[in-house]
């Protein structure tokens, strides 16, 4: 019996994996530097995928009780595919919770993980800020260096969980577009992290993004969230989304001249077959009792 081929870590994927270029012409009819530059461009895509942590900028909050440091935390993914630049704020503080948080997981694990040390005064000198700044940056690196850290849920929860918070309580007070600006900065993450995660990370994002879009009268874009969402919902059998995922599809499919008998088809089986299993709630329904 032939034994199947190991399971390989995400970050042993490369960009190959990654694209799909097109297939390059025959060795016989390429020139000795055509040869070199095909050489070159399969060594660049065999670059294995990274995740890049960057700190570049910190600035400080005064409120009327307190004055605090926030860190501009930049989230890459290495390779020419992903040009894009995802950042969110975090203070020391968050840094703080989520390193306890993954201590009661993983102590041993973290053992040569070291958060940088609370400063007890000289909060806001310059010179400690930048060190500090520098500091995180390195502990993320560090962090991302644990397989299980980088796989643990707890991982994209740190970089996106204050974002969908703020944006599900926008979108319960009906600022619509000021939600899907918080949700389009969580999705982008989401999708860096999504060679270390489950793909179902991105289906309550993309489908409070199908809510917002709906309710700015944008249909095409509610459409094509919703659309994205439906895949992981199958594969990994997320029945309440999935129900009222293809609800509003065939509901917007309609609106927009688009065939939807097959999702309508897909809809009724589903229902018929976990009758009193399958939420019969719409999306926005399910969207709007996230992260409360």
């Amino acid at each position: 019996m032939t034994e199947p081929e190991p399971k390989r870590d995400p970050e042993d994927r490369t960009e190959t994996d990654l694209m799909d270029p097109d297939e390059p012409p025959s060795c016989s009819s390429l020139t000795t530097n055509q040869l070199q530059q095909n050489l070159r461009a399969v060594k660049k895509r065999e670059r294995p995928v990274r995740l890049l942590f960057e700190i570049p900028t910190t600035r400080i909050i005064k409120d009327v009780l307190t004055e605090y440091v926030v860190y501009e935390v930049v989230v890459m993914r290495s390779g020419s595919f992903d040009s894009r630049r995802s950042s969110v704020e975090r203070r020391y503080s968050d840094f703080s919770r989520f390193h306890h948080k993954l201590l009661k997981e993983f102590n041993e694990e973290l053992e040569d993980v070291v958060l940088p040390r609370k400063l007890l005064s000289g909060n806001f000198c310059p010179e400690l800020i930048s060190e500090r700044r520098l500091g995180l940056q390195y502990y993320l690196a560090k962090l991302y260096a644990v397989r299980c850290v980088r796989h643990s849920p707890r991982f994209p929860e740190f970089f996106t969980e204050p974002e969908q918070k703020r944006a599900h309580g926008l979108l319960r007070g009906g600022q619509f577009q000021l939600a899907v600006d918080q949700l389009q900065t969580v999705l982008e993450i989401q999708e860096k992290l999504l060679p270390w995660q489950n793909p179902t990370l991105i289906v309550p994002t993309l489908s409070a993004l199908s809510v917002c879009y709906r309710d700015l009268e944008e249909p095409e874009q509610a459409f094509a969230a919703a659309q994205k969402a439906l895949p992981p919902t199958r594969r990994y059998g997320l029945k309440r989304y999935r129900a009222s995922l293809l609800d509003l599809l065939v509901d917007l499919g309609y609106q927009l001249g688009r065939p939807v008998a097959q999702l309508q088809e897909e809809l009724t089986v589903l229902r018929d077959a976990e009758r009193g299993e399958v939420s019969s709630c719409s999306l926005k329904e399910l969207v709007v009792h996230e992260f409360i």
